[in-house]
């Protein structure tokens, strides 16, 4: 085994998290962090100081652009791990990171000591997915007290919590637009929501996305 610390580069604009994240991982002495708050920021540093042994980024901070931000960083990152660091993902998101090339997605929720854990399996070539993120993809209706949530109306919703309008979730899906006003419309029922925006943040609430 090396004796070079495992060098890691940790991007998120919530700086509590970075923080938190951090000084746990450095403080164990086996690991060097290095930090950013943006993409941009992110992409500078990997040209300074990379390729890191893994990089984790924040899948919402400014800049990702989603998948986008992704694939940039994983090609800046010399084919070196990458990996998402998100507080929830839906079940299709799960499916789009980890087509894209991503080396896994970690929990914001995720312990600290489970992240280190999850960054050593990373660095040795493996990919990670926490055992809800697995539980998530497996097909089939969802449901949550007494809320029952089909398979299309979750990828409906998914596009959603991603500011989508109808018809380009119609285009994403392949369906009519008045098919996609008909899922939304019996999110909203279902959620007790007055709009897909407020079903967004109940939908969050609840832990459905």
């Amino acid at each position: 085994m090396s004796d070079q610390p495992i060098r890691v580069l940790l991007a998120d604009d919530h700086e509590m998290v970075l923080d938190i994240f951090a000084l746990f991982l450095s403080g164990r002495g086996e690991m060097e962090i290095d930090t950013a708050k943006t993409l941009d920021s992110a992409m500078e540093i990997l040209l300074e100081k990379g390729p890191f042994d893994a990089v984790l980024l924040d899948l919402n901070m400014p800049g990702m652009n989603g998948i986008a931000g992704l694939k940039r960083a994983i090609k800046g990152n010399g084919g070196k791990p990458v990996a998402i660091l998100t507080g929830s993902v839906a079940p299709r998101m799960v499916d789009e990171i980890m087509a894209a090339g991503a080396a896994g997605i970690v929990l914001k929720s995720t312990a600290a000591r489970s992240l280190a854990n999850a960054i050593r399996f990373m660095v040795a070539g493996e990919q990670y997915l926490p055992l809800e993120l697995v539980r998530d993809r497996q097909s089939g209706p969802k449901s949550f007290g007494n809320v029952q949530i089909s398979e299309r109306e979750m990828a409906v919703l998914a596009y959603l919590v991603e500011g989508k309008q109808n018809k380009e979730i119609a285009n994403e899906l392949k369906l009519a637009e008045p098919t996609i006003k008909m899922h939304v419309t019996a999110i909203c029922r279902k959620l007790g929501a007055q709009n897909r925006t407020q079903a967004v943040v109940i939908a969050r609430d609840m832990g459905l996305v």
